[in-house]
């Protein structure tokens, strides 16, 4: 042991200093780490989004917003829906098997791509290169469109066209359906975009 006396005043000093070094520290890097999380209007944009559709009659489409993306709910008319079957052979992929994972749930496998057949649901953005295609339910022969037009989307980028289930029709640049998004009935009249578990 030493037999020098200890400066008090000089450990005192240390001591405050490391406290204060401490203190800025954590001061300095609770901001910093902060940042590693979503922000809230992230957290808000990949949040699920109620809808209600009690005022959407048939032929009409409601567009809302989830994570960025447009989603079409449309109420078809029993027409358009016995229609469908109509033009199977027409279509590139009528029912739905390529990609579900990615573009079509298991309770949208069907000839509706869709819960209910009344209505469906669809992320309003074309496979091929992310354009938004244009509604075109009146059917018959119409510019840029066959004679035989049942009714749907043409996508205005490079000719891709959807029938009234969001299916692509042969020989169009887009190799895929409208992706059906997750989505389930929380009444007869609220839809909820964003979540399944229910399916």
């Amino acid at each position: 042991m030493s037999d020098t006396p200890i400066d008090s005043s000089k450990r005192t000093w240390l001591i405050a200093s490391g406290c204060a070094g401490a203190v800025g520290g954590v001061a300095t890097a609770v901001p910093f780490v902060s940042t590693f999380e979503p922000s809230e209007k992230a957290k808000a944009a990949g949040a699920a989004v109620e809808v209600d559709i009690s005022n959407l009659k048939e032929g009409e489409k409601l567009t809302v917003e989830w994570r960025g993306k447009p989603v079409w709910i449309v109420r078809r008319t029993k027409e358009e829906i016995d229609d469908l079957a109509k033009h199977d052979s027409e279509l590139a992929d009528p029912e739905s098997l390529r990609h579900p994972d990615e573009f079509t749930p298991p309770y949208a496998q069907n000839e509706w791509r869709s819960i209910k057949p009344e209505f469906l649901v669809v992320i309003g953005i074309c496979p091929h290169l992310g354009c938004s295609p244009t509604d075109k339910f009146t059917p018959g022969p119409q510019p840029s469109l066959p004679n035989d037009w049942p009714g749907g989307w043409l996508c205005p980028c490079h000719g891709s066209t959807f029938d009234m289930a969001g299916r692509v029709f042969k020989n169009k640049p887009s190799p895929d359906n409208l992706p059906v998004p997750p989505h389930m009935y929380l009444s007869d009249a609220k839809l909820l975009i964003g979540e399944d578990k229910k399916a």
